[in-house]
């Protein structure tokens, strides 16, 4: 209902987009509605998926996946976390994506379940290599310094890439500047998602290297003197990096993606005399 109410206060308002926004019970109507409704669809996201919810969701998962556990639990906190991911990449993507001969919602779930179990295997993987041949110093190095932070950040792009796939196979609605749809584009949907994808790696490559890193530099330093103190700097790193990099990744490419003309579809360009095509695209 608080939504709804907002989006009325916005309509009878007469704002837009262009032009500044003064009134702060209009910027945060404008605000709510922003971060609760999906622009595609005009549906509300559930709480737990719209992006203020993101961070403080988020950021115990990224903790218990970096905690050095058996291999079980890291694939449990591993699969929970990138559930939670894949889910919200569902809900914030884009909405505009059809298909005649099967339901895109129903496929996007069916590849997402098999792209979680996937990367939480291969998230888990390394630590089954580990406790059944070898425990070497080096290995142990290895397996949990060094290949944690690019195994999660190359399996939060692949879940995108997995659960948006539609985007690019079906194509998704590009507009002209009037907010006119002009057609459906595959390139445009393989842009936004490889964007996202991007964004997604970076997010949390950088926030499991670099607590690493730094708690690697505090433990020889000796800077906390016990096992508790070391873990528990490197929980506030962890939780200042996320909180550091979520604004980084989510500015590294407009939400209201941009494309030329030239680098469309042939039946997209013969369409329209704009310059420059948007389309929305997600989170």
């Amino acid at each position: 209902d608080e939504i709804r109410t907002t989006r009325l206060l916005l309509q009878n308002s007469g704002k837009t987009l262009s032009e500044p926004i003064q009134n702060d019970q209009t910027k945060q109507a404008f605000l709510l509605s922003l971060s609760s409704v999906h622009p595609d669809t005009d549906k509300i996201i559930p709480v737990l998926f719209r992006p203020p919810a993101f961070l403080p969701i988020s950021l115990p998962l990224v903790i218990a996946s970096s905690l050095q556990l058996r291999a079980k639990q890291i694939f449990f906190c591993q699969f929970v976390f990138h559930t939670y991911t894949t889910g919200f990449t569902l809900l914030n993507g884009n909405g505009t994506a059809k298909a005649e001969e099967y339901s895109v919602q129903q496929k996007q779930v069916i590849f997402g379940l098999g792209a979680i179990s996937y990367a939480a295997c291969i998230g888990a993987l390394p630590f089954v290599f580990m406790n059944r041949y070898t425990k070497s110093s080096l290995t142990q190095l290895v397996v949990k310094k060094i290949l944690p932070a690019p195994l999660l950040g190359l399996m939060s792009a692949f879940t995108v890439m997995v659960v948006r796939s539609p985007e690019f196979e079906n194509g998704i609605e590009v507009m002209d500047r009037n907010g006119k749809v002009v057609g459906l584009s595959q390139k445009a949907g393989e842009k936004a998602v490889k964007e996202t994808a991007l964004s997604r790696a970076a997010l949390f490559g950088t926030t499991f290297f670099l607590p690493a890193v730094l708690t690697y530099f505090v433990e020889r330093a000796k800077f906390a003197k016990t096992p508790r103190a070391l873990a528990s700097v490197r929980m506030l790193l962890i939780t200042s990096v996320l909180a550091g990099m979520l604004p980084v990744s989510l500015s590294m490419f407009p939400q209201c993606g941009e494309i030329k003309r030239a680098d469309l579809e042939l039946e997209i360009v013969s369409s329209t005399e704009e310059t420059e095509l948007f389309y929305n695209r997600g989170i």
